[in-house]
C-alpha cells in the first residue's frame, strides 16, 4: 500500500461506526479439522472425558459395545460401535478446533517475537538496531514499510497503514497515527507504508505476546456459572434417560430384539443431549477467541458472559461518545458583519493555532466556506498560549485580527476602545448554557477595534452513536454517560448523543456508588475506563474494560483489558457476550428440538416385532429396524460434524428484543431441529439399507 492509497483512507476521528448486525462469522477452515484430529484422539483417555458427563456416557457406551462385537460379532453391532466411537471423537474435534485456532497464533507470535528486532532512537537520536526483548517502557523506535512492530506502545509521529492480520485474524489492513482513538499499536503487527514512531508502553514479559501466549496455554479454561448450569441440566437428562433406558430392558428382552444391550446403548446416546453436550465447551473457546480476534484480553470467561447478560451501560463521555476535542460547529456574525467575511478573518486568526481547536476552525472554513488554507497569509501569525488565550495575525496594513476565550478578546478590544455588541454577548451566553465555548473574533485598525462575530465550538458527538445507542436500547440495554463536565454541558451532549441517562460531575465515588445501586436492583453493569479514578468502578463492575494504555491500578481492576485502547470497544463486547449466549441457545434448541425425529427412528424399530402396531410410528418409512437403529446413530455422530463451523463462528448477531431472538431460536433451530433430522435419518437409512450384513 502506498502513501496515496493511505491519504485516501478516512482518518480515525472520520471513520463512522461499524454497521448494525456488525457481529458476526468468525474464522473457520475446513482444513482446521484434520490438523485438530491428533489432540482430538488424546482426549479419548477416559480421565480427561470424565469432565464431559454426556460424552462420558457415550465413551462409556462404546466400549460396551466394542466388548459385545466381540463376543457377538455381527455387522449391525460393528456398524453402530464405529459409529458410536465416532461420535465421541467428534465431539473432542470440536474442542480441539477451537482450542487450536489459539494456540497456532500463540506459536506464530512466539517465532515472531524471537526474531523481531528494533530501531531504538537514542537520546541523542540516532537509531540503533536492538533486540525486541530487549526494549523497556519508553523507549522510542522506528517502523517502516514492511517492519514489524516490535512491541506494544503509542504512534507519537507520523501515519501508515498496519496489517493486525498476525493478531486479530483480519486481512484489511488499518490506519495507525498519533493523537485520538487509534494511535494504539501492538507488538507482532506489520507496517504497511509510510513510517512512524512508536512508543512503547509495556515491559518486556508483560506485552500483548506474553498474555496472549499465557491465555491459551496456560491452566485448563474456567467453566463459567451459565456454562456450569448447563452442564448439570446436560447431565440430569443423562440421569434420567440412563434411568428410562435401564427401565426398558425387560420389555425389549420381551419382545426378542436382536442384540438387546447394543439397541438400548444406541437408544440412550440418541436420546441424551449429546449434540449439545459435544459442542457447549467449543462455544466458550470461541467466544473467547472472538474477544482476543479484536484485541481484548478476558481475565475470566465469566466476564465474557456476563457481558452478554449486561442490562446498563456505562460510557465515559470523552473518546467514547464524543471525539474529545472540542470542534467549531458554526460562525454567528455580528451585527453588520457579512458571514463570508468572517470566516475569512476567522481562518487567518487561527492559521498559527496549533489546537485541537485551532485545526478543527481550519476545516470548518474550508468545508463550509471554501477557503484555500493553503494559501498563506501576509503578516505577522499570532500564535496561542495560555497567557493570552488568544491567538490572531498582524498584517501589513496595520490591521489586527484576533480570536480567543469572549473575556480575553473583550477586553483586548476595550483596549483599543471599542465595546462588545449586546447580539455577540447575547450569542456567547447561549452557547455557554447550552454547553458549548464561545470565542469572540475581532480586528483593529485606523478606525479603531470592532467585534466580527462569535466562532460556536462544541464537543462533537461521533457520527453514528445514536443510531448504536438505539440498537443498545431495543436490546434492552440502558445506556448511562458518564462525565466530569457541569450539568448543562452533559445534559446537551446526552441529548444530542440519545443516551438514556448521565452522570455529570462525576467523582469516583459517585461511579461507584451509581455501579452500586443499579446492581441492587438485579442489574448486570458494564464500564470502560483506563484512570486510577477509574478502578473502584472497574472493580465493582460486572464487566470492567480497562484501557491497554490506562494505569496500572486500572488495568488491575478490570475484568478485560482493551489491548487497542479504544473505549467504543465495549459495545462491541456486549453484542459478542450476547453473540456467545444466542449460540449457546440456538444449538440448545436444535439439540433437544432433533431428538424427537430420533424417538421415531427407534423405539418403533425396537418394539414393533412384539407389539405390531407401533409400525404406525415408523413415518419415516426406514427399512428395518437394523437400519433404522443405525442410521440414528449415524445422523447422531455427523451432527455434531457438520454444527462444528456453526458452533466456532457463532449464530449472527443482531441487535433486537429478547423476545424476538426467543421467537427466531424457536422458529430457525427448534423448527430445523425437528425437520433436518427426518429427512438426515431417511437419507442415510436408503444408504444403510443398500448394505448387505448391516442392515
Amino acid at each position: 500500500m502506498t502513501a496515496s492509497v493511505l491519504a485516501d483512507r478516512p482518518t480515525a476521528e472520520q471513520q463512522p461506526p461499524r454497521p448494525p448486525g456488525r457481529i458476526g462469522a468468525g474464522v473457520f477452515s475446513p482444513g482446521s479439522l484434520l490438523t485438530a484430529l491428533p489432540t482430538a484422539l488424546r482426549a479419548l483417555d477416559p480421565r480427561r472425558m470424565v469432565r464431559n458427563p454426556v460424552m462420558f456416557v457415550v465413551e462409556v457406551g462404546s466400549v460396551l459395545c466394542t466388548v459385545l462385537c466381540v463376543t457377538q460379532y455381527s455387522g449391525f453391532v460393528l456398524s453402530v460401535t464405529i459409529w458410536l466411537s465416532l461420535t465421541v471423537l467428534f465431539a473432542n474435534l470440536a474442542d480441539a478446533v477451537a482450542e487450536g485456532r489459539g494456540k497456532a497464533q500463540a506459536a506464530s507470535l512466539r517465532a515472531g517475537r524471537a526474531t523481531t528486532t528494533a530501531r531504538r532512537i537514542d537520546r541523542d537520536g540516532r537509531e540503533s538496531s536492538v533486540a525486541a526483548g530487549d526494549l523497556h517502557r519508553g523507549d522510542r523506535v522506528v517502523c517502516e514499510a514492511g517492519d514489524v512492530i516490535p512491541g506494544d506502545g503509542e504512534v507519537v509521529e507520523g501515519v501508515a497503514a498496519v496489517d493486525e492480520s498476525a493478531i486479530t485474524g483480519e486481512s484489511a489492513p488499518v490506519v495507525r497515527e498519533s493523537g485520538g482513538d487509534r494511535s494504539s499499536v501492538t507488538g507482532g503487527t506489520r507496517v504497511l507504508s509510510d513510517r512512524i514512531v512508536v512508543e512503547i508502553r509495556s515491559e518486556p514479559g508483560n506485552s500483548f505476546v506474553d498474555r496472549m501466549i499465557a491465555l491459551v496455554e496456560g491452566s485448563q479454561r474456567q467453566k463459567t456459572p451459565n456454562e456450569i448450569a448447563l452442564n448439570i441440566l446436560l447431565a440430569s437428562l443423562t440421569i434420567v434417560f440412563l434411568l428410562v433406558t435401564m427401565a426398558l430392558q425387560p420389555m425389549a428382552s420381551f419382545s426378542r430384539a436382536p442384540q438387546s444391550v447394543v439397541v438400548l446403548v444406541a437408544l440412550l446416546v440418541c436420546l441424551i443431549p449429546t449434540t449439545i453436550g459435544a459442542l457447549v465447551s467449543a462455544i466458550g473457546v470461541a467466544g473467547m477467541d472472538r474477544l482476543v480476534q479484536r484485541n481484548v484480553l478476558a481475565m475470566s470467561g465469566r466476564a465474557v458472559e456476563a457481558a452478554g447478560d449486561v442490562s446498563t451501560l456505562l460510557l465515559d463521555k470523552t473518546g467514547t461518545i464524543t471525539f474529545g476535542n472540542r470542534r467549531a460547529d458554526r460562525f454567528l456574525a455580528a451585527p453588520g458583519v457579512d458571514e463570508g467575511a468572517l470566516a475569512e478573518a476567522v481562518l487567518a486568526a487561527s492559521l498559527a493555532d496549533e489546537t485541537p481547536e485551532g485545526r478543527s476552525v481550519v476545516e470548518l472554513c474550508a468545508s463550509r466556506y471554501g477557503l484555500d488554507p493553503a494559501v498563506p497569509t501576509a503578516g505577522r501569525t499570532v500564535e496561542f498560549s495560555a497567557r493570552t488565550r488568544m491567538s490572531g495575525v498582524d498584517l501589513p496594513d496595520g490591521v489586527q485580527v484576533r480570536k480567543g476565550a469572549v473575556t480575553a478578546v473583550a477586553q483586548w478590544v476595550a483596549e483599543h476602545g471599542g465595546t462588545v455588541p449586546g447580539q455577540s454577548t447575547h450569542d456567547a451566553d447561549a452557547i455557554a448554557a447550552d454547553g458549548g465555548t464561545a470565542l469572540l473574533l475581532a480586528r483593529t485598525d485606523r478606525d479603531g477595534a470592532r467585534v466580527l462575530g462569535v466562532l460556536h465550538l462544541k464537543d462533537v458527538v461521533k457520527p453514528g452513536i445514536a443510531e448504536r445507542f438505539s440498537e443498545l436500547r431495543a436490546m434492552g440495554i440502558r445506556t448511562v454517560m458518564i462525565t466530569g463536565d457541569s450539568v448543562p454541558t452533559a445534559r446537551s451532549i446526552a441529548r444530542e448523543a440519545g443516551v438514556d441517562d448521565f452522570l455529570a460531575e462525576a467523582t469516583p465515588e459517585d461511579k461507584l456508588a451509581y455501579i452500586r445501586t443499579q446492581q441492587e436492583g438485579g442489574r448486570i453493569v458494564a464500564m470502560t475506563g483506563d484512570g486510577t479514578n477509574d478502578a473502584p468502578a472497574l472493580a465493582q463492575a460486572d464487566v470492567g474494560v480497562a484501557m491497554n494504555t490506562g494505569t496500572t491500578a486500572a488495568k488491575e481492576a478490570g475484568n478485560m483489558v482493551d489491548l487497542d485502547s479504544s473505549p467504543t470497544k465495549l459495545i462491541e463486547i456486549v453484542e459478542i457476550g450476547k453473540q456467545l449466549l444466542i449460540t449457546r441457545g440456538a444449538l440448545t434448541t436444535f439439540s433437544i428440538a432433533n431428538d424427537v425425529a430420533k424417538y421415531f427412528a427407534i423405539l418403533p424399530a425396537m418394539f414393533q416385532v412384539a407389539y405390531p402396531g407401533l409400525a404406525a410410528l415408523n413415518i419415516m418409512k426406514l427399512g428395518s429396524p437394523q437400519s433404522a437403529i443405525i442410521s440414528a446413530v449415524v445422523f447422531n455422530a455427523l451432527v455434531i460434524i457438520a454444527l462444528i463451523p456453526l458452533a466456532i463462528r457463532g449464530v449472527r448477531y443482531r441487535p433486537t428484543s429478547a423476545s424476538k431472538l426467543l421467537s427466531r431460536n424457536l422458529l430457525l433451530y427448534g423448527i430445523g431441529g425437528l425437520v433436518v433430522p427426518f429427512v438426515g435419518i431417511k437419507l442415510i437409512d436408503l444408504v444403510v439399507s443398500l448394505i448387505p450384513g448391516v442392515a
